[in-house]
This record gives C-alpha cells, sequence and structure tokens, in this order.
C-alpha cells in the first residue's frame, strides 16, 4: 500500500521519510516525520491504525556514554540532520538534540557501542 502517497493525497501530510526497512509481503518498519494541520493528523493516524499499521511516537532520544565516546566520528557522517558533529578545533563530538529525530541511524555505527536509545 503506498502509504505516504495516501497521506499527501487524502490527508494534505507531508510525510519525509526518515528510515525505511520495507520488503514486499513482510512485517517492515518506517520511520516517519509528518508535518500538517494538528487535525489532519490526527485523522492521518487513525486511518493508519484502521489500516492496521502499527503506529508509535518518538518518545525515545539518544543518549551518548561521554566516557565511552573516542570521538572518532564515524556517526556523523550517517546522521541525516547533523545533530552529530565533530568540532573542528577539539575534534570531540557535539550532540545538538534540538536537532536530532531519533532516526537511530547512529546507533549501529558506533564501533564502541556509546551511543543508545532511551525511553
Amino acid at each position: 500500500m503506498p502509504v505516504t502517497y495516501r497521506l499527501a493525497k487524502d490527508f494534505n501530510i507531508a510525510a519525509n521519510i526518515i528510515r525505511a526497512q520495507v520488503a514486499p509481503n513482510q512485517v517492515g518498519k518506517l520511520v516517519l516525520e509528518l508535518a500538517g494541520d494538528i487535525d489532519q493528523l490526527d485523522a492521518a493516524i487513525d486511518w493508519m491504525q484502521a489500516q492496521h499499521i502499527d503506529v508509535s511516537f518518538a518518545s525515545r532520544e539518544i543518549v551518548i556514554d561521554e566516557d565511552c565516546c573516542v570521538d572518532c566520528g564515524l556517526c556523523t557522517g550517517v546522521c541525516p540532520t547533523e545533530a552529530l558533529t565533530l568540532e573542528p578545533e577539539t575534534f570531540r563530538l557535539n550532540f545538538r538534540r534540538s536537532r536530532c529525530i531519533v532516526c537511530e541511524q547512529c546507533v549501529p555505527t558506533c564501533p564502541v557501542q556509546a551511543i543508545s536509545t532511551n525511553f
């Protein structure tokens, strides 16, 4: 089913695909950032649930263990919002939580497992 198309056409919702793990005839996972009128957003979420699409809200946040982090910068290369950057002068990792959309792409990228999610 073309979910993002239906969100745009039927509810005037802009759906930004952050992460997708979808295969034909299998259960998948799609992380979306939705933007639009609040009433339309509520209606779109109700529609998705009526289509047996499990909807969960990003109530998690990224946590970085600064004692474990080696400031290698690998996570900065996969961060789509540049919430993770290296300071140009010190080469230390800088995390701007306000830019983070909790796409979790940084979690498996960290070689020392210093990045995790918190509920």
